[in-house]
């Protein structure tokens, strides 16, 4: 029924926002009640050029759409750096937020937000898509068996090669808008596919590594980093850049087995996605060849990934509205671990690429 449908509000119209208001559009139990941007005219375009509802409202400030009595959750797609003040607002007013990633400039922007959301009894959740995806969980499954064995080593990289129009003006390279640059844009898929691989345990130590590029006023375009855990005995590295191929490429190696897939953020097709599984591998006799090739593991879905988040989104804030459920923490729990790796990966940049203590 529309009128169970959780009412979204978008603020800000950001190229992504037209790709999570189709996802909106897409989902059983959401709708879209308003847009806002810092001007009526742009809000209007927005409704339009995306065809959206007549119904939807267009609002011409962002303190309009926080104080829109009939908006039960934002999404804010707006840049890092404003994310701490209207997240609060908006929670402070009793609505939801799904924030895009990176989620916030660093960890005590993101501990204030998450406090207006708890404070204030309203679910929060990162906009990581991939997460939501079947095949993530169907990889998850795999690791979890036990002929895979003990996790070893993980790699994981996220890098396109960015336009000069972008490298000048885009604002993932502008330090007020966006402080982590490439380390927030594409970092924060690698660092988080590290933390969802090993079950979200912190490692013990974080290094950057020196293969670091900036810009000439200071900014991240590329940047690597290792991970420890001594226990373990694991590593992990990734590598994000805006200077090279494109690739989402995400490894996971135990001690029996291997999983790769190559389009981890964003599946080269909607309604399917793969991933290739490798078991009990070895050389064949006279070492020409492999005892076994990757086994593809092929996942259907009858959404995309970000309608899928929509709708798990959407089910959460439904039962905290409708009966009197808590907030899920695993969501804002999820996100506080990634940004606190992220933090320690810049501060190992800043302090001369040394280990840096978690």
């Amino acid at each position: 029924m529309e009128s169970s449908r959780i009412r979204f509000g978008i603020i800000g119209c950001a190229t992504i926002a037209r790709k999570v208001s189709r996802a909106i559009l897409l989902s059983s139990n959401a709708t879209i009640s308003a847009v806002a941007s810092r001007s009526l005219a742009n809000a209007q375009h927005f409704l339009s050029a995306n065809g959206l509802p007549a119904s939807v409202r267009a609002h011409g400030s962002y303190e309009a759409m926080v104080d829109d009595a009939s908006v039960d959750a934002v999404y804010v797609p707006l840049p890092t750096g404003l994310h701490v003040r209207w997240a609060v607002a908006a929670a402070e007013r009793g609505k939801h937020v799904l924030l895009e990633k990176p989620a916030a400039a660093c960890l005590s922007d993101l501990d204030r937000i998450l406090e207006a959301c708890r404070s204030n009894g309203v679910q929060f959740m990162d906009g990581s898509m991939w997460l939501h995806h079947p095949r993530t969980e169907r990889m998850k499954e795999i690791l979890a068996a036990h002929d895979f064995g003990p996790l070893k080593m993980i790699h994981c990289s996220s890098t396109f090669s960015a336009t000069p129009n972008f490298l000048q003006n885009n604002i993932r390279v502008k330090h007020d808008l966006d402080s982590l640059r490439a380390l927030g844009d594409l970092g924060w898929y690698c660092v988080g596919a590290i933390l969802w691989a090993v079950d979200d345990q912190l490692p013990d130590t974080v290094t950057a590594l020196p293969s670091l590029h900036l810009n000439q006023s200071g900014v991240i375009l590329a940047c690597a980093a290792a991970f420890h855990w001594t226990d373990h005995d694991m590593i992990a590295t990734f590598h994000c850049s805006f200077l090279s191929n494109f690739s989402m490429d995400l490894s996971v190696h135990g001690t029996n087995a291997s999983l790769q897939v190559k389009d981890l953020a964003i599946p080269y097709q909607e309604s399917s996605a793969t991933f290739d599984f490798t078991c009990g591998a070895k050389f064949a006799d006279l070492h020409i060849g492999w005892s076994r090739k990757p086994e593809e593991v092929v996942v259907q879905t009858d959404l995309p990934q970000e309608a899928l988040m929509i709708e798990e989104f959407s089910r959460i804030v439904g039962n905290i509205k409708n009966s009197n459920c808590r907030p899920d923490s695993k969501w804002p729990e999820v996100t506080r671990k990634t940004q606190m790796m992220v933090d320690a990966v810049k501060s190992s940049i800043e302090l001369g690429f040394t280990p840096v203590d978690l």
